[in-house]
């Protein structure tokens, strides 16, 4: 997305439930980038040309967020993103620790399991 949007994105999202981890919310990770499309003769591209193909520079927004919570924080970013057809991607993660982030540390005075942290 255009990284103007990036933070009305965020919120809602947010809103809907992504970006809980632990104690802390609004939680995201962003990076920039170029994304590239090309408009068909349908198409009403928020930035570019259709019939043209189209390098726009943009943010990638991940979020994570409770499988019942998906379609909710599908629909929030839908409802306020400015592209007509955004493009996500969507990962189911089994993390077995509930009510906890993605990185856990520990140590082990000899050879050990992760999972015997």
């Amino acid at each position: 997305m255009p990284e103007e949007y990036a933070e009305r994105v965020r919120n809602a999202m947010s809103q809907a439930g992504a970006g809980v981890i632990g104690n802390y919310s609004s939680c995201s990770f962003g990076t920039k980038g170029t994304g590239s499309f090309y408009g068909s003769g349908l198409s009403h591209p928020a930035l570019g040309k259709r019939g043209k193909l189209e390098f726009v520079e943009e943010t990638r927004l991940e979020m994570i967020a409770p499988r019942a919570m998906v379609s909710g924080v599908v629909a929030a970013l839908n409802a306020v993103h400015p592209y007509e057809e955004p493009a996500y991607d969507i990962y189911f993660v089994d993390n077995p620790i509930q009510g906890s982030g993605w990185v856990h540390s520990g140590h082990c005075r000899s050879l050990c399991r992760l999972d015997s942290l």
